[in-house]
């Protein structure tokens, strides 16, 4: 048997930073890891999972292999190139895939090593750093994908001409690429209160749902034609109102009698009214405030000045679909092919309808994830919260139903549906859903910056061919 050589997947889309933690614990658990996405897509990204390339033997590598290039402390060979290509191209047939002329995927796949190297060096650089135990789980993963142990995983790679220590290398590389883009990128993905609202008010729209809004107002009028010294003196006025209203302790109903000129009974209040029925000026300023706040500044409108306080907000109620599933995940990489996760995928579906397994025991026993000890069991989640491929495949089964095997960018899945709900949302829980697909929707960019201003910031140097 010839044992897989581990290097980094083919580009693709960043993975979604899903909140639920299930996803993302495939390195802490020990299972192999797959690189994160590079910086720029190879033509054949259309793919949805790589064959493994076979070990590069002692002899192949020495043979014509050279540096290059040179990414700060780092350095590409061309052996690294060669490996990739040979995937890429692999992939492309086997999926029937026009590959474009091999030199141009060459460099594609060059850029994009030099840009792994980048953040490896950055990672190295703020002192990220993999102990020695992780990479020991992640070795024990290796054997196990392999159906050997550690010890026969070791005279096998020794037989093959493949250095057991670059094998921790490669896979203490690709941990630390998961670390460092998980954090930085996470890092620079913001979320502001108004983001929050546009996404609320989008829901709401769809679902024919409107919020009302109560607000109380201070007017100091102001008539056509009003003198400049005399339009200061009404916005001083307004801005003394202002004060008073932004007073810890203080009455706005009785700053509304002390200088309003406009209506003064119920302490200034315009009632329950709808965004549509309300003045964009007035909604751009309650927008980011809660119920009791005081606008901070004065608004200026062609009445005159505003001093307006939000009184109520009337949030409809958001109701969303939930599923309560639970899976098995299997991870391509060395050892197990796409073909052959899907193969054993196949199998427990079989093993499970037919009564000889059931799907919780197979989880325990076979799932890389971290839902695995309690039977791939992912609890109950609403919209937005599963990447679309998975989420798809789980919104089509009825309670009680196993998918057939489906590809992410996790890996290979097979899905069980325990049970569905319909569920009315809080205003607290409408607005972490606006918050967590926000955070979805904002990584692919964020991950994009980030990797080109990594790249930017390093010293690369390419290297001819020796003669």
């Amino acid at each position: 048997m010839t044992l897989p050589l581990l290097i980094s997947e083919l580009p693709c889309p960043p993975r979604r930073r899903n909140l639920r933690a299930l996803w993302t614990l495939m390195w802490v658990v020990g299972a192999t890891v797959t690189a994160a996405p590079a910086v720029s897509a190879a033509p054949p990204a259309t793919a949805k999972a790589v064959t493994p390339t076979p070990i590069i033997t002692g002899a192949t590598r020495q043979e014509g292999d050279f540096i290059v290039a040179v990414v700060n402390q780092e350095v590409v060979t061309n052996a690294e190139v060669e490996a990739r290509l040979f995937r890429v191209l692999d992939e492309a047939r086997r999926t029937r895939v026009a590959a474009p002329p091999q030199e141009d995927l060459r460099r594609q796949i060059l850029d994009q090593l030099i840009g792994e190297r980048a953040q490896l060096s950055m990672a190295r650089d703020v002192g990220m750093r993999i102990d020695e135990i992780e990479i020991d789980r992640a070795v024990a993963n290796v054997a196990e994908q392999n159906k050997v142990s550690v010890v026969q995983l070791r005279e096998q790679l020794k037989a093959e001409g493949y250095d057991y220590t670059r094998l921790r290398n490669n896979l203490r590389d690709q941990i630390l690429l998961e670390r460092v883009r998980e954090r930085e990128v996470q890092d620079r993905i913001r979320i502001t209160e108004t983001d929050i609202e546009d996404w609320l008010s989008a829901e709401r729209a769809k679902a024919g749902l409107v919020v009302e809004y109560d607000i109380a107002q201070v007017l100091i009028s102001v008539p056509e034609n009003t003198p400049a010294a005399e339009l200061e003196k009404r916005r001083q006025r307004a801005q003394d109102a202002l004060n008073q209203a932004t007073r810890p302790g203080s009455d706005f109903a009785a700053v509304v009698q002390a200088f309003s000129d406009g209506p003064k009974d119920r302490g200034g209040a315009l009632g329950l009214r709808t965004a549509q029925r309300l003045p964009d000026l007035f909604l751009e300023a309650i927008r980011p405030l809660t119920a009791g706040q005081v606008a901070p500044t004065i608004l200026k409108s062609g009445a005159g000045f505003h001093v307006i306080k939000l009184l109520e907000r009337r949030d409809p109620t958001l109701s969303v679909v939930q599923h309560h599933a639970r899976h098995i995940l299997l991870r391509p990489g060395p050892g197990l092919t796409p073909e052959a996760a899907q193969a054993r995928l196949t199998d427990f579906k079989k093993q499970i309808e037919s009564g000889k397994a059931t799907f919780e025991g197979l989880a325990q026993q076979h799932s890389e994830d971290g839902s695995a000890p309690s039977g791939g069991d992912l609890g109950w989640a609403g919209p937005g919260q599963f990447v679309p491929e998975f989420e798809t495949a789980m919104q089509k089964l009825t309670p009680g139903g196993v998918s057939e095997p489906i590809t992410s960018r996790f890996g290979l899945h097979l899905i069980q549906l325990i049970e569905r709900k319909t569920v009315a949302l809080s205003t607290r829980e409408q607005r972490e859903t606006a918050r967590a697909s926000l955070r979805e929707s904002k990584y692919t960019q964020a991950f994009l910056d980030w990797s080109r201003e990594v790249r930017s910031r390093a010293y690369v140097e390419l290297r001819e061919p020796p003669l």
